[in-house]
C-alpha cells in the first residue's frame, strides 16, 4: 500500500469524503474499536502525545470518543452524537496547537496498522478510503503554523 499524505496549506480545509461503507462493514466496530486503541497506544509512545489527555482515566476517555466517531462517520451508529452531542471537530481540537508537523506524526501512526489490516484480509480500497478521509480530516485539525 502506498498511503501518501497530502500537502497541508495552513487555514485551507479541503472537501472531506467520508470512508465507503465497506470499510466498517470489512472492520467491523469491535475492529475499528482496535484500530483506534492501537493508534492511541502508538501516540501514548510518540512525539505528540502531550497533545492528548495526560491522565490514564481521561486517555482512556479519548479512545472510546475517537472510536465511536471513527464508528459514526464510517456509517455506524451515532454512538458519538449520543453521547457526545455533535461532532464540531475543529472546536473541540481548539486548545490543542496542531500544526502541520503533528498532523503528518498522527497519519504516520496510522500507517503500520493499516497494513496490518491489509494483511488480514481488509480490502486496499476500503483502507485507502478510510486513509483518504484521515487524510484530509486532519488538515481540517490544523490550528498552528
Amino acid at each position: 500500500m502506498n498511503l501518501e499524505t497530502s500537502y497541508a496549506a495552513f487555514g485551507v480545509k479541503p472537501p472531506v469524503t467520508k470512508p465507503i461503507p465497506e470499510f466498517l462493514l470489512e472492520v467491523g466496530e469491535e475492529g475499528l474499536r482496535e484500530l483506534i486503541s492501537k493508534h492511541y497506544d502508538a501516540i501514548k509512545q510518540s512525539d505528540i502525545y502531550l497533545l492528548f489527555p495526560q491522565d490514564d482515566a481521561e486517555f482512556a476517555q479519548a479512545k472510546v470518543n475517537s472510536a465511536d466517531f471513527f464508528i459514526q462517520i464510517c456509517g455506524g451508529p451515532a454512538h458519538f452524537n449520543t453521547n457526545r452531542g455533535a461532532p464540531r471537530m475543529i472546536g473541540r481540537h481548539a486548545p490543542f496547537a496542531i500544526d502541520a508537523k503533528a498532523r503528518e506524526r498522527w497519519l504516520e501512526l496510522y500507517k503500520p496498522l493499516l497494513e496490518e489490516l491489509n494483511e488480514q484480509g481488509v480490502t486496499e480500497t476500503s483502507l485507502y478510503s478510510f486513509w483518504n478521509y484521515l487524510d484530509i480530516f486532519s488538515i481540517w485539525m490544523i490550528n498552528t503554523k
